[in-house]
């Protein structure tokens, strides 16, 4: 019996229903691929690069087979074959794709071992490599030491990668655990990612393997001033949500925005996309060692969040069983929530420790991501700074992890350099000052607390219960989350869905999904 007093069969019955969810979305993503999924593969294998009017060599190579109805047959397959029949790599074959000088669906087809020996070093040696970027994370870790109680996260979101890094330094040297570069509006409805370092991002700088590079070399070299490894954030999601994953495990990103249905709810993205591609996004999460943070905190800013707190936790049950699915263990779950009801309601405050509290609890195992209050925020920075403080008092009480830091100027402007420094001068301070404050509390027992943790405990098993009946697509057609409604063949990338073939396979789930 937790302090909320919870009732452990409902928190069971809860997670059996979103474990048959997944069970059942699952059978759908094991016959199906993407777009994004193929090109993914062909980064893995060592793809890389644009052609003379910018499209990336993936997007050809995807593209081309795309065009000749085989991308059923799948990349590896293609790539495979080619590599048997020409000797070349994937590099060289990308290239001649583009060129005009080889189709990849005219060669003869050779048997299957040989096609599988011309893939499966390359997909060794890349996993090795991610191997070795999880290893070198370790290192630091092992030799600075981590972090005990909540992690510090600031934004930087200028447009520019390399006004960022002067950003991120300098939050870093005020003491920020995890930097997270806003990728700029937008980019999630590309269905490509744009190459090399970028200047001219809008709301936030572009998600390119360059920018990761640069942003990382600039963290480590601060790291290793002060003796702390400094955590790197990016967005996987959208149309790229796959690639962007492999590009964050190639150049050793720590934490990735990676829910799965966010996509779908506020970026209007087909449901069927979204969910085959956040499939092999958390395997490739889940072999790096990358902790993902889901997005529940988003129904907020839609939904009242007293009245639909029960849907938060059952996204969060949902998001657990996907990423398990994928081979993400608990450690690696950055479940989402937010500090987001309104302060003009009566005892708003306990509302809120309710919720964070019933997250740790029910989900022990995980680096709780928990959101500053933005929706009520207003022109006062005063008023603000008070609400950051309780944001912050509920965080050291309840054992949040990921505590992305609330700004004063929430309101007004993209923070300054200054309202950072006052943000992490306010959380330092209580989280000194209140640091065992959790352990010493106990709530009344049928009192407001414990009364309202069970009822959303209630609310939130029943709705799952009737997700399980009724399948994740249908339950998304009717709006159960956020109040918004989406047709399970509408959106964007529907076109970008395939069914797979009796030839395809894919070598990186096959080296890299863990069993959890």
């Amino acid at each position: 019996m937790s302090k909320l007093g919870l009732n452990q069969e409902l928190i069971d019955k809860a997670r059996t229903s979103a474990r048959n969810v997944a069970l059942d979305v699952q059978a759908f993503i094991d016959e199906h691929t993407t777009v994004a999924v193929e090109r993914t593969i062909c980064r893995l294998l060592g793809i890389d690069g644009v052609n003379e009017v910018d499209v990336p060599l993936p997007n050809v190579v995807v593209d081309h087979l795309s065009q000749k109805q085989a991308l059923s047959g799948g990349a590896a397959f293609y790539i495979g074959n080619a590599i048997a029949n020409l000797h070349i790599s994937p590099q060289e074959i990308a290239e001649k794709v583009n060129a005009g000088e080889l189709d990849l669906t005219m060669l003869p087809i050779c048997p299957d071992e040989e096609i599988r020996a011309a893939i499966d070093p390359l997909a060794k040696k890349m996993t090795e490599q991610i191997a070795a970027n999880a290893g070198k994370r370790q290192e630091f870790l092992d030799e600075y030491g981590d972090k005990e109680g909540p992690y510090l996260y600031l934004i930087v979101a200028t447009g520019n990668i390399y006004e960022d890094i002067t950003q991120a330094v300098a939050a870093a040297k005020q003491g920020a655990d995890i930097i997270a570069v806003i990728r700029t509006t937008g980019q999630s409805l590309l269905d490509y990612v744009p190459y090399g370092a970028t200047t001219e991002g809008f709301g936030g700088t572009y998600a390119t393997q360059e920018n990761f590079r640069l942003m990382r070399e600039a963290l480590d070299n601060v790291g290793e001033e002060k003796h702390r490894y400094i955590r790197l954030c990016n967005y996987c999601s959208g149309l790229c949500m796959p690639e962007i994953a492999a590009m964050g495990a190639m150049e050793r990103l720590d934490v990735m925005l990676n829910d799965a249905l966010y996509g779908i709810l506020f970026r209007d993205i087909n449901m069927q996309r979204t969910l085959i591609d956040q499939y092999f996004s958390r395997v490739i999460n889940g072999f790096a060692g990358v902790i993902i943070n889901t997005g529940e905190d988003n129904y907020l800013t839609t939904a009242d969040a007293i009245e639909e707190a029960h849907t938060v936790l059952a996204s969060q049950f949902l998001n657990e069983q996907f990423a398990l699915m994928a081979g993400l263990p608990p450690e690696q779950q950055g479940l989402g929530h937010a500090f987001e009801m309104s302060p003009d309601v009566e005892n708003a405050f306990l509302l809120e420790l309710v919720q964070a509290q019933m997250a740790r609890k029910i989900f022990p195992d995980a680096p709780l991501k928990y959101m500053p209050p933005t929706k009520f925020m207003t022109g006062n920075i005063f008023r603000g700074h008070v609400q950051d403080a309780l944001f912050n008092m509920v965080t050291i009480m309840t054992g949040q992890k990921i505590h992305l830091l609330g700004m004063m100027t929430e309101a007004i402007h993209t923070p300054f350099m200054s309202d950072r420094a006052l943000a992490i001068e306010n959380a330092q301070y209580i989280f000194r000052t209140m640091k065992d404050f959790g352990d010493e509390v106990e709530f009344k027992k049928g009192g407001i607390i414990q009364s309202r943790a069970n009822e959303v405990l209630e609310k939130a098993t029943r709705l799952l219960g009737e997700i399980e009946q009724q399948g994740m697509f249908a339950t998304l057609e009717q709006g159960i989350f956020a109040d918004i409604k989406r047709p399970k063949d509408g959106g964007k990338g529907l076109d970008g869905v395939v069914v797979k073939n009796a030839v395809y396979f894919n070598p990186f789930i096959e080296l890299m999904k863990k069993e959890v």
